[in-house]
């Protein structure tokens, strides 16, 4: 049985990362096919548009995406491609592991395993109301949380507990101070829990959560939390595990799921051979996950762990001498 995903190769660095992780599936027989589409840069060079009409088609067809970096160019168009995605494709909720890997530079190697679930459809980011006045003193922007919202990003967050047999969900939020629209998250987040006696629910201001992440992360198994909000966490999570070039990031909704590296394109070092293709890598293994091949998927996770460990190939950003395919190759053999 064969599925076809949609690939995209992206900008900077993206082509070598997905070669890399597109060698590393292939290794693994896994049977899927690809189906190449642009966005971003390359679309915008070949057909005028950052997001092509047949971009989207494949996506909606498929309804799977394995996607690299994008850039964004300023000025005019979307305030970001990937947001962009997320609001046609309804992909509402953003999963974001953070787990301590061997040999990485992290303040805690053994002490962070966490997911971060993000609301990714309303809040701060949906640009809805933005404006500014006419003497540019003012700016102004509605923040707009739904029940509905609330309620399937909190269910999401406990289905993936109790289907990954983690035992807490920490709900943060800012309902102290933002008592309508984090008041609502809140309230409609203890009305689900309710229905998940088997799983610990707690609650958290969003900047003790900051401090506590920082100091004792071990406390956290899934959190659970708006937009904005998770975003900035989400990030400070990659940080206490070595950083965006570890982290992946799942985009899941009702009809199609996109699976991305969620660091830049780091134009810097485009074509050089020391991307770290770790994010997308791990992406893949959320994405064979989310196709039913969790035997698979933690092959995959397995690979990269041993990789780290024996220091086989590493990037520079690892401490090692390798380049981004040589890395993959070592990869590919483990798995």
């Amino acid at each position: 049985m064969t599925q076809t995903i949609t690939v995209i190769r992206g900008d900077g660095i993206g082509p070598e990362i997905m070669d890399a992780t597109l060698h590393v599936l292939d290794a693994m027989d896994v049977g899927l096919q690809y189906e190449f589409a642009d966005a971003g840069l390359v679309a915008l060079e070949k057909t005028g548009e950052l997001l092509p009409a047949a971009t989207m088609d494949s996506i909606r067809k498929n309804r799977v995406a394995l996607k690299s970096p994008l850039t964004t160019p300023v000025g005019g168009g979307f305030s970001s491609i990937n947001v962009e995605l997320r609001k046609r494709f309804d992909l509402y909720a953003n999963v974001r592991p953070a787990k301590s890997f061997p040999n990485t530079k992290s303040r805690f190697p053994t002490g962070v395993d966490l997911i971060t679930v993000r609301e990714n459809t309303e809040g701060a980011y949906s640009a809805e109301g933005q404006a500014v006045s006419e003497d540019g003193e003012t700016a102004t922007s509605i923040t707009r949380t739904t029940r509905r919202g609330s309620e399937r990003i909190v269910r999401y967050a406990f289905e993936l507990a109790r289907r990954t047999g983690r035992k807490k969900v920490t709900v943060v939020h800012k309902a102290n101070i933002l008592k309508s629209t984090s008041g609502l998250f809140l309230k409609t987040a203890r009305a689900v829990a309710a229905e998940y006696p088997d799983i610990e629910c707690d609650e958290m201001i969003v900047d003790n959560t900051c401090m506590q992440l920082v100091m004792r992360p071990e406390q956290f198994d899934v959190i659970v939390t708006t937009n904005l909000f998770g975003d900035i966490i989400s990030d400070l999570c990659a940080g206490l595990i070595g950083g965006l070039g570890l982290t992946p990031g799942a985009n899941i909704g009702t009809d199609a799921a996109m699976f991305e590296a969620v660091h830049g394109t780091a134009p810097d070092i485009a074509g050089q051979g020391k991307a770290n293709p770790c994010a997308l890598l791990s992406a893949a293994a959320q994405m064979l996950d989310h196709l039913g091949m969790a035997d698979k998927a933690t092959r995959l996770r397995d690979a990269i762990v041993a990789t780290l460990e024996a220091k086989d190939n590493l990037t520079p950003d690892l401490g090692g001498q390798g380049d981004t395919m040589g890395f993959a190759k070592a990869i590919a053999s483990r798995v």
